[in-house]
């Protein structure tokens, strides 16, 4: 769907809200790109690399709602969460290059790494153990009683693991604030989706489970913002859990590794006209939120912002191997409480 400049949800929101939207995507479309498609091709980065590249609008449009006492469980395509829940470009280099000062202080090297504080909680490798575990956060955000929620993200390859149907259940029986968003990229790792599933859309298993279902496009920044925004307010609300599928196309390989020839090139060309990124700075440009002058002035500061965080955290130490027990048993004074990041 195309929307026009005069859409609702335009009006809807504020313009400051729309430009902070517009930030996040670019600012996460540019850093993935220096992470995926310079350091690590520099050999700076070793290991796994794995990146949302057109699928930004999805982290964006749900984060960007949640407010304090609101957690957050993203998947590893969804860089803009990090951003949007307080952790800084340099945190995010800092670990990316297993630096000693930062995060996770050199112990891995992806976007493992989280903060409670933050509300935000790390990435598990096997994707769908994050299904169970946010049951337990929204699990304790009702039984305080203060209208907090939470979201958790996959793809749609991780929904035929068993642990994600029985989180749906658990969810759905304890009328829990958590709201379930499915990332379909269309591809789960080599696996097209004709090959994964029978249905049409995921978002029948909603209602399977007792719990709202809906498919919207992925692409579109907006209608995830409107759909997750009416899954919070009926989660505030006490209503229980919301399953949300967002159809999208993984502009890349599984990661960055992996050149995605088993992908028909056709595909990727039908989705570079539909990048969610090119999309909303264009619909933001007809709207006016934005003028093509503060565009150039975003593009720079961000450019600049990601040299800034990238150099330091190549300047930074590498860990010290007196160091790598600690925090294991965590005694006072204890690190993970008193960190600074310069």
């Amino acid at each position: 769907m195309t929307r026009s400049s005069d859409d609702p949800i335009i009006r809807f929101l504020h313009s400051a809200t729309l430009a902070k939207m517009l930030y996040y995507l670019k600012v996460t479309r540019e850093a993935e790109h220096r992470i995926e498609r310079v350091l690590y091709r520099q050999g700076k980065i070793v290991g796994g690399v794995y990146v949302g590249r057109g699928q930004e609008a999805i982290a964006v449009g749900a984060t960007i709602q949640l407010r304090d006492g609101d957690v957050s469980f993203p998947s590893h395509r969804d860089f803009a969460a990090w951003v949007i829940r307080g952790f800084t470009l340099k945190e995010i280099f800092l670990n990316w290059l297993a630096r000693g000062n930062g995060p996770s202080r050199g112990r891995e090297n992806t976007g493992h790494f989280g903060d409670v504080k933050r509300g935000l909680i790390p990435i598990i490798s096997p994707l769908g153990d994050t299904c169970p575990l946010a049951c337990g956060t929204s699990l304790v955000q009702k039984q305080r009683g203060k209208g907090e929620v939470t979201l958790v993200h996959f793809g749609e390859g991780t929904t035929s693991r068993g642990d994600v149907h029985e989180a749906m259940n658990m969810a759905a029986v304890w009328k829990l604030p958590l709201i379930f968003i499915c990332n379909n990229n269309a591809y789960a790792y080599s696996t097209p989706t004709h090959q994964q599933y029978a249905v049409e859309n995921l978002s029948v298993r909603g209602p399977a489970y007792g719990m709202p279902g809906v498919t919207i496009d992925g692409n579109d920044v907006l209608a995830v913002y409107e759909s997750v925004r009416e899954a919070i307010e009926r989660a505030r609300a006490g209503k229980g859990p919301s399953f949300i599928e967002c159809k999208t196309f993984r502009m890349t390989g599984h990661s960055a590794h992996d050149a995605a020839e088993y992908v028909p090139k056709e595909l990727f060309e039908a989705a570079a006209k539909n990048d969610p990124v090119t999309r909303f700075e264009k619909l933001m440009l007809a709207r006016k939120v934005i003028s093509a002058r503060s565009l150039r002035e975003m593009e720079k500061q961000i450019a600049r912002e990601i040299q800034d965080a990238g150099a330091f955290a190549e300047s930074s130490p590498m860990p010290r191997g007196s160091e790598a027990a600690e925090g294991v048993y965590c005694e006072e004074p204890c690190y993970w409480d008193n960190r600074v990041i310069g």
